[in-house]
């Protein structure tokens, strides 16, 4: 598929990697929607991507409820007349570790809100959006593209049983959507990020980023817009399907 004139959904399309996908398409012409509950990071985008040789609109919305996302790929379909890609990249932590113990007593668990805050965005919110991106390109007769942003945190990472699951479940939704949709001529894929230099990781002190830039064989972190760009290659790339790509610097967890 070529990016020019296409109709991109970014969810979490405000800032961080959301942004570096929204101005890595801007410049090649895409048409953006932009999604997330941020109505200044969003507007900042937005006049970003037409600075970038783009266009786009913001959409107000929350991932995990569903009216909210049923409405909102309805009113993109009406803004733009067409629906081609949607990119999942909506997420959060609540990161804890499952049980915390000294000295043989229980001090601490992690709560069922953070198992379920994490969930309901990570996980629910990429299956809404993913639903209602494929009942539209189904009906309106588009051979679209649906990603899926997971982690490398997946294969599971100490202190993110709640990410990891949500995670690792975004995978196995990426595989299964990629053999039912193909029918319709949708395909799917999904992008596994390692530590990625983000404005909330590069925030740690520079003494916790050393340490993790030493345990990465590039010995550094990874650019947004590099996978900004991994997202435009599964766009392109068009017998790439239900397959994730890891973009990690050779880093395994």
């Amino acid at each position: 598929m070529q990016v020019k004139n296409a109709v991109i959904v970014i969810t979490g399309g405000g800032q961080g990697l959301g942004r570096a996908m929204a101005l890595e398409l801007a410049a090649q012409g895409a048409r953006l929607a932009l999604v997330d509950l941020n109505e200044e990071k969003l507007k900042e985008t937005v006049e970003l991507v037409k600075e970038a040789g783009g266009s786009g609109h913001y959409y107000l919305a929350n991932v995990a409820d569903e009216d909210a996302v049923v409405g909102t790929f309805e009113q993109i379909v009406k803004d733009f007349g067409a629906l081609d890609v949607l990119v999942n990249n909506a997420g959060i932590t609540r990161d804890g570790l499952l049980v915390k113990a000294k000295d043989g007593e229980i001090t601490g668990k992690m709560t069922m809100a953070q198992w379920q805050q994490v969930m309901d965005v990570n996980l629910t919110g990429v299956f809404l959006c993913g639903r209602e991106a494929a009942a539209q390109m189904i009906k309106l007769g588009s051979k679209g593209v649906i990603i899926n942003i997971s982690s490398i945190s997946r294969a599971g990472n100490m202190g993110q049983t709640n990410y990891a699951a949500a995670k690792a479940g975004v995978v196995a939704m990426t595989v299964a959507w990629g053999k039912e949709l193909s029918r319709y001529g949708i395909r799917t894929g999904a992008i596994a990020p390692g530590f990625i230099a983000t404005d909330m990781v590069s925030a740690m002190p520079e003494e916790v980023l050393a340490k993790i830039c030493a345990g990465i064989p590039l010995k550094r972190l990874g650019l947004p817009e590099e996978i900004a760009h991994t997202v435009r290659y599964i766009v392109e790339n068009d017998y790439f399907s239900g397959r994730v790509v890891e973009c990690d610097g050779a880093l395994r967890i």
